[in-house]
Formats: C-alpha cells, sequence, structure tokens
C-alpha cells in the first residue's frame, strides 16, 4: 500500500546532555538510520530535524521557528506529504522492524478509524509509533491552531485525543522502546549482541555497509558453510560462501532474480562439499585386516 513516512528527529536530548541522539550508533548504525530502515518503500520519507548523513535519501524540513514540539513539528513534515496515510515515527527507535510497521500501516488502512498506534509492553500509546490516516491528521492539526493560536509546545496527547485511533500490540516487544538517556542507550547496544538476534543484526548492519538491499536466506548459507568446513577444511566455509556470493551477483548481472541467484548458487556448492565428503570417505580403506598380511 502507498504511505509516506515522516520521521520526528528534533528535540533538545536533554537527558542525554544535549547530544545529537539521532546519530548515535546502536550496532554500528545511528538511530536515525535503523529507523529508516523499517520504512523503506515509502512513496516519500521526510525527516524533521537538521540535516544529517542518512543511508538512503530523505527530504528535510523543521518547524518554524524550531524547537516547537512534536505537534509542530509534524505539521512541518506534513507539508512535504501526498498521501492518503502516513507513518509517523521518532528516530530513536533501535529496534523497530518492518513487520511493526507494515501491521501499522495495515491496521490504518483496514479500520473505520483515524489510524493506528502501538502500545507498548507497559500498556502505553506511542503516538510516535503510529500510522494515521493523512485527511483527519491535518484536520485535527488545523483545528488545534485555531483553539491555541499556536502549535509551538503542544503535547501530542493534545492531537492524539482529538483522534480514533486503533492500538496495536506488535509481534516484536522492543518494537517501540526507545532511547531517551544513556541507560537506555546501553540497553539496545546490549540487547542486538544477545544471542539470538545477534546474527540478524550482524547481516543488517553489513548489507547497510555494503549498500545491499537483499533478503538473506541465514540457515542455508550456515548449512553450506558446515559441509563446506566438513567435507573439505575450515578454511572451505569462508572461502565458500565468498564465490557463492561472487557467483550469486554475476548471475544477477545477467538477468536473475538476486534472491534466486543466491539460493541456486548456495545449492549447487552444497551438493559440490557433500560428493567432496563422500568421494573422501571411499578412499578411506577402513580398519586393517585382523588376519595381518601373511598367506592364508
Amino acid at each position: 500500500m502507498s504511505y509516506d513516512a515522516i520521521v520526528l528527529a528534533g528535540g533538545a536530548a536533554r537527558r542525554l546532555g544535549g547530544a545529537d541522539k539521532p546519530t548515535l550508533p546502536v550496532g554500528t548504525r545511528t538511530l536515525l538510520d535503523r529507523v529508516l530502515a523499517a520504512c523503506p518503500d515509502a512513496a516519500a520519507t521526510v525527516v524533521v530535524g537538521a540535516r544529517r548523513p542518512t543511508a538512503r535519501p530523505v527530504e528535510w524540513t523543521l518547524e518554524t521557528p524550531p524547537g516547537g514540539g512534536p505537534v509542530a513539528a509534524l505539521h512541518a513534515g506534513l507539508r512535504h506529504t501526498a498521501a492518503g496515510l502516513v507513518l509517523v515515527l521518532s528516530a530513536d527507535l533501535p529496534f523497530l522492524d518492518r513487520d511493526t510497521v507494515r501491521a501499522l500501516l495495515t491496521a490504518a488502512a483496514a479500520g473505520p478509524g483515524d489510524g493506528a498506534l502501538v502500545r507498548d509492553p507497559e500498556g502505553r500509546d506511542q503516538p510516535l509509533v503510529a500510522a494515521y490516516r493523512a485527511e483527519p491528521l491535518r484536520r485535527e492539526i488545523a483545528l488545534l491552531a485555531t483553539e491555541h493560536g499556536t502549535l509551538h509546545g503542544l503535547p501530542l496527547r493534545a492531537l492524539t485525543a482529538e483522534l480514533d485511533l486503533t492500538r496495536i500490540t506488535p509481534a516484536a516487544p522492543l518494537a517501540s522502546f526507545d532511547c531517551d538517556t544513556w541507560e537506555d542507550l546501553a540497553t539496545a547496544r546490549a540487547r542486538i549482541r544477545e544471542h539470538g538476534t545477534v546474527l540478524d543484526q550482524w547481516i543488517n548492519a553489513a548489507k547497510n555497509e555494503l549498500g545491499i538491499d537483499l533478503d538473506v536466506d541465514v540457515k542455508t548459507l550456515l548449512d553450506l558453510a558446515r559441509d563446506a568446513a566438513h567435507g573439505v577444511a575450515r578454511p572451505a566455509a569462508p572461502l565458500t560462501t565468498f564465490l557463492v556470493g561472487y557467483a550469486a551477483a554475476r548471475a544477477e548481472a545477467a538477468g536473475a532474480d538476486p534472491a534466486q541467484a543466491v539460493a541456486e548458487a548456495s545449492r549447487k556448492a552444497a551438493a559440490l562439499a557433500l560428493r567432496w565428503a563422500a568421494e573422501a570417505e571411499s578412499l578411506d580403506p577402513g580398519p586393517a585386516s585382523p588376519e595381518g598380511n601373511g598367506s592364508p
């Protein structure tokens, strides 16, 4: 479905001593880039805040005057969007994933109300992890501006209280975890290195660094590396996976689908490793005969 994304990247970050929070790294990627990675298919992506380097192109804007708070920032971002659905995110969500974004957009599009937001594990609404219908969002912001004479300094609850919003609980419990303090940042950095998630986090970081947008079949590649290491020699594992990547890149250049190219190259290399191991086993003469070397 078509949607635009607005990422709010302003704020004074007082509890971080005024640090530029969106640029702080978690797993070697900035918080802002992590949020942008969760919504790569937005028709337009608008970041409200000072310009910073980002891994993908975005449009930049600022509320007037700067430092006007989240409602004023949201209004500034809306002026650069045209889609009927608007994803609204803060720039400090290290664990936001594409599945949560998709769930928000689906709920906002399918529901009878004005949008959908995440309700965190503690039962709190998260209006900056949300998808809104653009028309009611613009309408309520205009009404707030008329009522108060300004949007400067207004809290988000003044806006969301007037909207009919669906609450969703994402499958990823940390999807709405934000980094407001140094302790939060340390927690995020530790969590991505936990055993159950470290491979996914590392692969995402590596893909970002190398400019690769490809779903990686981790199990297939690990199985291939295991077969090469056990059936040939331990150094064969990294060398084989490199050759698979090279072969897949050549196939893609010739017009093949990238994911299918990786899968086909992995299949061929895995079969080769198993044949190699089987041949080596056939050369093993087995234990010496108990009768010795004499003649019968």
